[in-house]
């Protein structure tokens, strides 16, 4: 069975590469028929935050990757840790190094004089002494001093290190608290996984984690190092380029299988398909296609993908998502037109209810250059023609019976469409953009088509 894992640090709140992360994890597991864990990295409890936690919580279950039995915390394990750190000091895998941080600091001093990578000397290694007064010491490993440390990444193919490039490092602080490298092994081992997909920044992490996997007598699972998201630019992506708390992007009216389907796109591919259900993705995925180059963040494909989901979503799940945004249309009885009407044209949230708010209220101002280009000559007069043309007409029933209208006068009058269109647009909304007129006059039924179009005249003659 194949087991996965996402193990956040609750310092800080869900990005989208940490969730694109988990979703590659997820998609993997739920290929398989496997288990996909959650494991909150908890133990460094001077920085974690209660409400990071939260969010991180919030931000799986709003872009629904389920995952199976409970949260495993890591601060609530500290007793295991203990247990794996006893074993290997009584076997002569690891051993108390009583070095102090101004030693520390003085043989890094020396070895950087020298032109030398700082790294400990193993001075305790062996160390059969009189242990120094007043000294708490750390617990370092006792990590291969010949060789390679060698791995096959499923997206990097094989890794190779010299052991020289791993010092004894430390799995336990003077205060007894283990360290990240020591904790992700004996969790990862315990929890059974068998694949680790994970950021590339943590690569030179995994030699450290054979060395505990080694040390324990532990098979290790088959590691990913999924290369980093950059920006347009290639650089690396900053909280201006999109580097956001996940919960942001909902704020931002982001439709999640939206979210999915634009980061699974970052650095995974088929063929040249861009639109991907989650069963397609389920049904596709395979962790050894994904790209060994960084991807890169494009906004105007998120924007585009996040237009097409809304598009294609019902109008009922489209009134349950905008009363987040302060539109509550469930007492409307012409919910499909305005949805209809204006859908179409947007690309998050916001937008949408920003174009339904536009229809729905009477405007407040207009925008000044299209007052100058649509109130020409006898503009006001068509349109006011145009109100007594639909207030004697006998059906005003459907967006067809007002098209008609403008139809209508239009031929009565033998002037272009736009003579109409424009000012009454304008007249309607405040501005030359927004879904179709006779769409916006059959929303807002008669009686308000001749308030606005009262209103633009008072506005007009000042």
């Amino acid at each position: 069975m194949v087991i996965t894992r996402f193990a956040p640090s609750p310092t800080g709140y869900l990005h989208i590469g940490g969730l694109r992360t988990a979703l590659f994890s997820w998609l993997w597991a739920r290929k398989n028929g496997g288990k996909f864990l959650l494991r909150i990295e908890d133990t460094d409890l001077s920085r974690n935050s209660e409400d990071a936690l939260k969010a991180i919580l919030k931000a799986f279950d709003w872009v629904g990757l389920n995952y199976d039995g409970d949260v495993v915390y890591q601060s609530q394990r500290f007793d295991v840790y203990k247990e794996y750190i006893a074993k290997l000091l009584e076997e002569g895998k690891a051993y108390k190094c009583y070095m102090t941080k101004e030693e520390l600091d003085t043989l890094r001093a020396e070895q950087e004089a020298q032109g030398e990578r700082p790294r400990y000397d193993g001075r305790y290694r062996d160390f059969c002494g009189e242990p120094p007064a007043g000294v708490e010491p750390v617990i370092r490993i006792k990590a291969p001093q010949e060789g390679f440390i060698e791995f096959n990444d499923g997206i990097k193919g094989d890794i190779k290190i010299a052991a020289s490039e791993v010092d004894d490092f430390i799995i336990a602080r003077s205060d007894g608290t283990p360290t990240y490298n020591f904790v992700v092994a004996i969790d990862d081992y315990e929890m059974g996984l068998t694949d680790v997909i994970r950021g590339d920044d943590h690569l030179y992490n995994t030699p450290k984690q054979l060395v505990v996997y080694n040390a324990l007598g532990f098979k290790p699972p088959k590691f990913y190092h999924v290369a980093m998201i950059n920006n347009e630019k290639g650089k690396k992506l900053s909280k201006r380029d999109g580097a956001l708390d996940v919960m942001e992007y909902k704020k931002a009216g982001y439709l999640p299988e939206a979210l999915i389907n634009f980061l699974v796109r970052l650095g995974w591919s088929n063929g040249d398909q861009e639109i991907f259900s989650i069963e397609e993705m389920i049904e596709l995925f395979d962790p050894k296609n994904i790209n060994k180059s960084a991807s890169s963040y494009n906004l105007d494909k998120l924007l585009w993908l996040n237009a097409h989901y809304i598009k294609n979503s019902s109008n009922e799940k489209l009134v349950e998502l905008l009363k987040d945004f302060w539109v509550d249309l469930e007492n409307s009885d012409k919910i499909d037109a305005i949805l209809n009407a204006t859908k179409q044209r947007a690309k998050t949230l916001v937008e949408l209810a920003n174009e339904i708010n536009k229809i729905l209220n009477t405007p407040k101002e207009y925008d000044e250059k299209a007052i100058k280009k649509a109130f020409k000559g006898e503009a006001l007069t068509i349109i006011k023609d145009f109100v007594e043309l639909l207030k004697s007409s006998d059906s005003l029933n459907s967006k067809e019976d007002y098209h008609e209208v403008m139809q209508k006068l239009v031929e009565q009058k033998e002037i272009g469409f736009g003579k109409l269109g424009q000012p009454l647009r304008v007249a309607l909304l405040g501005s030359m953009s927004g879904p179709g007129l006779d769409e916006v006059m059959y929303i807002i039924g008669l009686e308000e088509v001749e308030k606005r179009v009262k209103n633009i005249e008072n506005f007009l003659k000042g």
